[in-house]
């Protein structure tokens, strides 16, 4: 047998294994890893999403978390995976941020991830305390041009989603605040309590439970349309900015070449939890809500974050803690 024959016979041969494989798939535990602390918006979406799926696949899915390095770790773990399908990923925002946040640049989210699926949003809020000396956005802009970088922040971290949200927002509003970083959104609420900052920026789901608990006002949502958890509360584009927005994104990744076979699965098994009661209400709690849609809408959105945080970095010069 000549050398091209046996060529195109392995070839034929680990074309039909690999379908084999697909076919079959899963035959093990897949494994979804978060880049942050148990217990977080995206931890919680993580399980909820794992306990779908799981339905749907016949199999289990566990949820580990990697937090550090601003979620570098755990995508960097992903990246190191076999491209399966059992080792998968929840990311956020943080996937497009961090590939002009770090330096040497970490990883390409275009090229080193497979997309699978956008999962939902929640929006980001900026709120102060109950008697704070705010009562509205148009106070805290007031007060904000008088008195540049006098009126402190805090958010979940430099180069965080939130803290990027603001720096929109400064810009869009010709302001200047204060940035205090912490290590999550839960240190900043603390402090916000505390007296320490005037203002947080955060995400919905963590912030919630202390607006219900009347200790915290909103006083703007950064997402397209008001928040129907708290419907009162303007958002920045009906405050004078239109066309802004600002929210927190969570989507599936597996690792880059993962066959079209698994993912195609993975993807049918997300949409099917999408639908699911108990997706719907943990999103919907969090004044967030699922986005089913096509294969595409997540590694779209990826290169268009991608491309706007790049230009904020760049013209903020914002740095990783």
């Amino acid at each position: 047998m000549s050398g091209i024959k046996k060529i195109l016979i392995l070839m034929v041969c680990a074309l039909l294994g690999s379908h084999v494989f697909a076919q079959e798939y899963p035959t093990k535990p897949i494994k979804i890893i978060v880049g942050y602390a148990p217990g977080g918006a995206v931890d919680l979406i993580a399980r909820s999403l794992a306990k779908g799926m799981a339905e749907t696949l016949g199999q289990s899915i566990i949820v580990e978390n990697k937090p550090g390095g601003g979620t570098n770790i755990a995508t960097k773990l992903l990246i190191d995976s076999p491209s399966d399908g059992y080792v998968l990923m929840l990311a956020a925002n943080a996937l497009a941020a961090n590939k002009s946040l770090y330096k040497p640049q970490p990883f390409d989210p275009e090229t080193d991830v497979t997309p699978i699926a956008l999962i939902g949003n929640v929006p980001v809020v900026l709120a102060t305390t109950v008697n704070g000396k705010y009562a509205n956005l148009a106070d805290l802009m007031k007060a904000a041009k008088a008195k540049p970088d006098d009126i402190t922040f805090g958010s979940p971290g430099n180069g965080a989603t939130p803290h990027m949200a603001v720096k929109f927002f400064e810009q869009a509003a010709g302001i200047s605040l204060k940035h205090v970083p912490y290590k999550g959104g839960s240190a900043a609420i603390t402090d916000l309590l505390g007296g320490q900052i005037d203002l947080v920026a955060t995400n919905m789901l963590e912030i919630a439970p202390q607006v219900k608990a009347g200790k915290v006002k909103i006083l703007a949502v950064m997402s397209p349309k008001r928040s129907p958890l708290f419907p009162e509360v303007p958002t920045i584009a009906e405050s004078g900015f239109p066309g802004f927005e600002a929210f927190v994104w969570y989507g599936l990744i597996a690792p880059a070449k993962t066959p079209n076979a698994i993912t195609n699965k993975l993807y049918s098994a997300v949409e099917k939890s999408l639908a699911s009661k108990e997706m719907i209400e943990r999103l919907s709690s969090a004044g967030g809500e699922v986005t089913p849609g096509p294969r595409t809408q997540l590694g779209n959105l990826i290169k268009f974050e991608s491309r706007r945080y790049e230009k904020m970095v760049r013209e903020a010069n914002i740095q990783p803690d």
